[in-house]
């Protein structure tokens, strides 16, 4: 069927969004169609607003309104340690969780050399700058996916860090609770065995 071009133009916008395929893509169009105009209009403000006013901190390159962010201009934060993220939603779930008070690095992306993703990709090189100018760094904690993308990223970093005698480090990892061992995979059974402690 051959829709107006305002809902087809908006039916190919919604199919931009991740894991929204053309017939969730078309109930959301026509869902907006129906929403109040007020609503629609902040929709649409909510979406420019975070393009225009969102940037990356300077320094851990989480997004923020301000530079640098809140975590690294905020003096009580722990100096001496920080964690390495791909992405700013997972600085966004440690902060929820309130058990991490250090700072962060957010890499915006894992190494993937069949995606033509390099370290000149991601932000690796502001890291490896960071550490060097903030020498009170002890420990650098790096809470990449267990993705095979995130465990060759891991590894990668650690080999450029050790060298400066900072310790790296790897979040405890491997099975769920309430999981089969026998359902587990192979890096999910290596890194269970590896993070195992003492009763």
């Amino acid at each position: 069927m051959q829709y107006p071009l305002p809902i087809a133009h908006l039916i190919d916008s919604y199919m931009k969004l991740p894991g929204i395929g053309e017939k969730t893509a078309t109930r959301l169009a026509f869902y907006t169609l129906d929403m109040p105009e007020q609503d629609v209009q902040e929709f649409a403000k909510s979406l420019t607003e975070v393009k225009q006013d969102l940037h990356q901190c300077s320094i851990c390159g989480n997004i923020t309104e301000q530079d640098p962010c809140a975590i690294c201009s905020n003096p009580e934060r722990d100096q001496t340690t920080i964690m390495v993220v791909e992405q700013p939603k997972d600085v966004m779930a440690f902060e929820e969780m309130g058990e991490y008070n250090g700072l962060y690095h957010v890499l915006h992306g894992v190494l993937s050399p069949m995606d033509g993703v390099g370290p000149e990709e991601i932000n690796i090189k502001s890291l490896i700058t960071r550490l060097q100018k903030q020498d009170q760094v002890k420990e650098v904690i790096l809470a990449l996916n267990s993705t095979p993308e995130g465990e060759s990223t891991a590894m990668y970093i650690s080999k450029l860090i050790k060298p400066a005698g900072i310790k790296v480090t790897r979040l405890a990892a491997g099975l769920a609770v309430g999981s089969d061992i026998e359902y587990a995979n192979s890096i999910t059974l290596k890194r269970a065995v590896q993070g195992r402690t003492s009763l």
